[in-house]
């Protein structure tokens, strides 16, 4: 995969300090997942932030008053490759790996995968998308996971 492709999705940080680990194996691991779901991608942009920032964005953008740990426009115009920022919050994620039992890295994970799916078209409204989505997001885990253990790049 070259550098072009994994250049379509970046990584904003507006929280300080966060970083994490092997940010181009997930690069090219969303840009495999939106290939494999048959979506052309523009330009993802994910932007890592605090619960107060995206607090903000949710009252602003979708009227919402609630804390969440993600939110994810898709901009582009149907048929068209994908266009969208994806808003995450740190503060959430830390706080619902503790609440769920697993590390940071593996919610920090499942979120951003969550995102992805959306732009894939999985929702998560009623009972039936929710496990769905539930389903795709352990999917994209265990592939993940494993690929990185035995140094897949691909």
């Amino acid at each position: 995969m070259n550098t072009a492709e994994t250049g379509k999705i970046k990584f904003h940080f507006l929280i300080d300090p966060f970083h994490f680990k092997d940010r181009t194996m997930v690069k090219v691991f969303l840009i495999n997942l939106f290939r494999k779901k048959r979506r052309r991608v523009d330009a993802v942009n994910y932007i890592f932030c605090t619960d107060e920032y995206l607090l903000n964005v949710n009252k602003e953008y979708l009227n919402h008053d609630t804390y969440t740990d993600i939110i994810t426009f898709e901009l582009s115009e149907k048929g068209q490759p994908l266009l969208s920022d994806i808003y995450i919050s740190i503060d959430r994620i830390r706080e619902n790996a503790k609440l769920f039992n697993v590390s940071f890295k593996q919610e920090l994970h499942r979120v951003m995968f969550h995102g992805a799916l959306h732009l894939c078209g999985y929702n998560d409204k009623s009972v039936n998308e929710m496990t769905a989505m539930k389903d795709q997001e352990n999917r994209c885990l265990s592939e993940f996971f494993v690929s990185r253990e035995i140094g897949l790049k691909d």
